[in-house]
């Protein structure tokens, strides 16, 4: 256990942050290796689970680690899966503990996404629209296969295509906006790229700079992105799709156990990293 990181949860009684606790527990390891131990578990002072084992919470064993709104002191690395409204106060309570920070949390403001670039120059912070090994993987390889086709004879048309359970709040998603981000870098286009959200009506041809989004919001569905290359005669269908959630609650841990194996046998260095970072791949020819 002294070799273990120590981890606190926020938004810990969610259904991203009870997969964390779970995993984190080592409860869903065969082993119990999992490398952490749970310190903190923390949502909102009038959440219905406040006080309740978060073990418990999470479908696993007890923990002895209450469900609290109070921060733990002896946390080494915090995952945040919350809501935009709670994460202002976790990014400054990381700041004023020196805590390095996991945000897992999407729907951000430009304004959080400022304030997180700032706390980056304190702490250690991985910050990535989506904490899925595999969804970062693809990314690579859109912008891998966006770089091949660019140039292709009769041109390329890209479309985006995202589901989600019915109870997202934000559309599209992070993850298909930073899909789209890393796709429109890797068109090197002349003309600035139109991202166009749905369509509607007579729209008229499609243009050569352009990337489509369709938003679907579809049952329990945990996850799932398909990007369509599309040419003349031809097609190009790159599709990543999580069968449960615990594909995010992985990453997280992978992100966290990173952050704390600094060169010098402490933490990352202050600075905003991303699951490119985390798998090796940031320097990697997109």
């Amino acid at each position: 256990m002294n070799n273990t990181i120590k981890l606190a949860v926020h938004g810990a009684a969610g259904r991203m942050g009870q997969r964390v606790v779970a995993l984190a527990s080592g409860a869903d390891t065969v082993d119990d290796t999992s490398g952490f131990t749970v310190v903190g578990a923390i949502d909102h002072s009038s959440h219905p689970k406040i006080g309740q084992d978060a073990g418990v919470v999470a479908g696993v064993r007890s923990l002895d680690v209450p469900v609290s709104a109070d921060w733990p002191e002896k946390a080494e690395v915090v995952i945040d899966f919350s809501l935009p409204e709670a994460f202002d106060a976790c990014v400054a309570r990381c700041v004023s503990a020196a805590c390095p920070l996991v945000v897992a949390t999407t729907g951000l403001s430009d304004q959080q996404k400022e304030s997180l670039a700032e706390a980056a120059q304190t702490i250690p912070i991985v910050w990535a629209p989506s904490m899925s090994l595999a969804v970062n993987l693809s990314m690579r390889m859109a912008q891998q296969i966006t770089k091949a086709l660019r140039d292709v004879a009769g041109g390329v048309d890209i479309e985006i295509l995202e589901r989600h359970h019915r109870f997202k709040a934000d559309a599209p998603s992070g993850t298909a906006l930073k899909f789209g981000e890393l796709i429109a870098d890797a068109m090197n286009a002349d003309d600035p790229v139109k991202h166009v959200h749905g369509r509607e009506g007579h729209t008229g041809q499609r243009s050569r700079n352009e990337i489509g989004y369709h938003a679907i919001r579809v049952g329990d569905n945990p996850g799932e992105h398909t990007i369509v290359f599309g040419m003349l005669g031809e097609k190009i269908e790159l599709n990543v799709a999580a069968s449960n959630r615990d594909c995010y609650a992985s990453g997280a841990l992978a992100a966290a156990k990173w952050l704390m194996r600094g060169n010098d046998g402490g933490p990352m260095p202050a600075g905003l990293y991303n699951m490119f970072d985390v798998l090796g791949m940031a320097d990697a020819d997109a």
